[in-house]
């Protein structure tokens, strides 16, 4: 329990404490401030590049590539090796994934705006 000095103390600390301006509205823009911080943040430039899906398989460093369904949770993976073989060294990585998760596609409705995977690259 506080003593009567250190709840004195304390009360007198309450009306400092209070922002001098209110917070924004929910609808309001953030301050340029905000956007600066972010374009500053080293993990930014992390993901700056072009996304792994859109390079070409020649392009792809790794010798083991991996593509999830965000629909079934199903992972399928690859040799880079045997993907180069079966699609060419010209093919895009999301092209070759998405056609990987449709062969053997376990979500069928038969309507063709529902049915396949959607994938997602690790």
């Amino acid at each position: 329990m506080p003593t009567t000095k250190q709840m004195d103390k304390m009360t007198a600390l309450v009306g400092r404490n209070v922002p001098q301006k209110p917070g924004l509205a929910p609808d309001a823009d953030l301050p340029a401030e905000y956007w600066q911080a972010l374009l500053n943040d080293p993990r930014a430039e992390a993901r700056s590049g072009p996304s792994e899906a859109a390079l070409r398989l020649d392009q792809i460093p790794k010798h083991l590539l991996r593509v999830a369904c965000r629909r079934c949770a199903r992972v399928v993976e690859i040799q880079k090796v045997d993907a180069v073989r079966l699609y060419g060294r010209e093919a895009l990585w999301k092209g070759v994934a998405q056609r990987l998760l449709d062969n053997t596609c376990a979500e069928r409705t038969g309507r063709h705006e529902e049915d396949g995977c959607w994938p997602a690259f690790e």
